[in-house]
């Protein structure tokens, strides 16, 4: 459990660096500074996945105790073909898909410190992260806009 906790720190920490690497996306103030319909999606989305994968880490910390850890989870991603199938996928994208997408694009549209986003993933879910990114960049364009970018 204590592994836990430490990721739900780590998670917050990270969430509190984003906050403070987008400060100008959040403050108000400026036309369109309140969330649109998309952002408000993204943000639902995210805070339902980083729930839901929160409560299925802990039932696997709670039902495997001193085997539970990084290589056991991953192995455990891979218990059947349908599993490994899906695992293989959520891998791929989460490592190197997604950390390439935002660290690419994220700066073309100018957000800021886009690392950010792939170091939540490992701290909170994939899909929070993404969701994140996704709500970020929406702001993002807005704020653009607002500015005459």
């Amino acid at each position: 459990m204590t592994s836990l906790l430490i990721h739900a720190g780590l998670g917050v920490l990270c969430f509190m660096l984003f906050l403070r690497f987008n400060r100008h996306l959040y403050r108000g103030g400026w036309s369109g500074a309140g969330p649109s319909w998309n952002e408000r999606l993204c943000y639902l989305l995210a805070v339902g996945s980083v729930c839901t994968g929160w409560y299925f880490n802990t039932q696997y910390v709670e039902t495997y105790g001193e085997q539970a850890g990084w290589v056991h989870f991953t192995k455990m991603l891979f218990t059947n073909p349908a599993a490994g199938s899906g695992s293989q996928d959520l891998i791929v994208t989460n490592t190197f898909l997604f950390p390439l997408w935002t660290m690419i694009d994220g700066p073309r549209r100018g957000l800021k410190h886009c690392w950010i986003y792939f170091v939540l993933s490992l701290f909170t879910s994939f899909g929070f992260a993404m969701g994140l990114y996704l709500a970020a960049q929406e702001r993002q364009l807005r704020w653009n806009q607002a500015q005459g970018v």
